[in-house]
């Protein structure tokens, strides 16, 4: 969820320092090639991060969440990141997290049965619970 409000509130920084920007170059009437280019970018990038996230607004104000669940494979990203891709296979739905569980094995060969709680657009993921898949015993969930 940290990622959805960094996106959210960077968006959103973005376009009203772009606005307020623009206004005052039309205050002072200097209009550079650079500092257009400039105030349309950050505009632009800002419209763009707030067209992902406003769309789910709604799910994580009033706490509408979607539980997805089913056979999965944990696989941990290669690399210094420390992301870990929950791939659903009933549903076939890849859900990425922060946080690597501390699970004995990982990769394709080690299924588990898992529930996802994510927004109802399935767009922004919230949590999970891991279990046994053969007896459903709970071994671990998200912090």
């Amino acid at each position: 969820m940290i990622i959805y409000y960094f996106m959210l509130i960077v968006g959103a920084l973005l376009v009203i320092g772009a606005v307020f920007t623009f206004f005052a170059m039309y205050v002072d009437k200097e209009y550079s090639l650079l500092n257009v280019g400039k105030i349309l970018g950050s505009f632009v990038i800002g419209a763009f991060l707030l067209a992902a996230t406003l769309p789910s607004l709604k799910y994580v104000v009033l706490k509408e969440y979607d539980v997805v669940s089913g056979k999965c494979v944990v696989e941990i990203s290669s690399g210094r990141s420390s992301l870990a891709d929950f791939n659903m296979l009933d549903t076939d739905e890849l859900f990425t997290f922060n946080d690597i569980p501390a699970l004995d094995a990982y990769g394709k060969s080690i299924p588990y049965y898992c529930k996802m709680t994510v927004t109802k657009d399935h767009m922004f993921e919230i949590g999970y619970k891991i279990y046994d898949v053969k007896t459903r015993k709970l071994i671990l969930t998200s912090p």
